[in-house]
């Protein structure tokens, strides 16, 4: 199988990266740095206490959801149900944040 497949044309080289995976980088592009890091430029993975004080109004939001004029309840159950799931989330981030000192 010596012939390249007409569909197959990009010319991609395998770079080895230390502390890394391989990376496969097209030609004329290099591979990412650790310059490169989302970091560098502000982002750190995490909404911080805005975002956790969105998520508790949002929850408070749709539990007031359930006092309006329906008269089934089965809206009722799919809201408390995303009602604890945002619940369950900020838990578990609260959990997640008072233990990371613990993983390192």
């Amino acid at each position: 199988m010596s012939q390249r497949d007409p569909g197959q044309q990009t010319s991609a080289a395998v770079v080895a990266q230390p502390d890394r995976e391989e990376a496969i980088v097209r030609a004329g592009s290099e591979p990412l740095h650790d310059t490169d890091r989302p970091e560098d430029w502000g982002w750190h993975g995490e909404t911080g206490k805005k975002g956790r004080i969105g998520v508790f109004l949002a929850a408070l939001v749709l539990f007031s959801f359930q006092f309006t004029n329906h008269e089934g309840n089965v809206e009722n159950l799919w809201v408390n149900f995303f009602v604890l799931v945002l619940l369950g989330i900020l838990v578990w981030d609260w959990r997640r944040r008072k233990n990371a000192w613990r993983s390192e």
